[in-house]
């Protein structure tokens, strides 16, 4: 069982910018696909960004592509978001997310969720 935990959350402001951490732990070979999900209220969970192992392919969302980055820290079992430019319409909570290689995320395991809140 992986166990996931988001920290970083926050109120910002328009423009502004965070950083959202997942620690992993748990039953994790290191090898899989890590990935942050947001929910808006009232609107479905949607995927934001995806690294596999070691960083090999990224993958970002149109809606935020070029404002934020994802990372991670094999090493330290470590999931990173930097948010920058952040726009009201990013209001969300956010949920780090693991997936066994090549499973897809239909069997991923899903952290609590940190809210971000960005205001006009």
């Amino acid at each position: 069982q992986v166990q996931l935990v988001e920290s970083g959350g926050g109120s910002v402001q328009a423009g502004g910018s965070l950083r959202l951490s997942c620690t992993v732990s748990g039953r994790t070979d290191g090898t899989d696909t890590m990935g942050w999900f947001r929910q808006a209220p009232g609107k479905e969970r949607e995927l934001v960004a995806s690294v596999t192992w070691s960083g090999v392919n990224i993958y970002y969302a149109n809606f935020v592509t070029g404002r934020f980055t994802v990372s991670r820290d094999d090493a330290k079992n470590a999931m990173y978001l930097q948010m920058n430019s952040l726009k009201p319409e990013d209001t969300a909570v956010y949920y780090c997310a693991s997936a066994p290689r090549g499973s897809g995320w239909s069997r991923a395991s899903l952290g609590p969720g940190t809210q971000v809140t960005v205001s006009s």
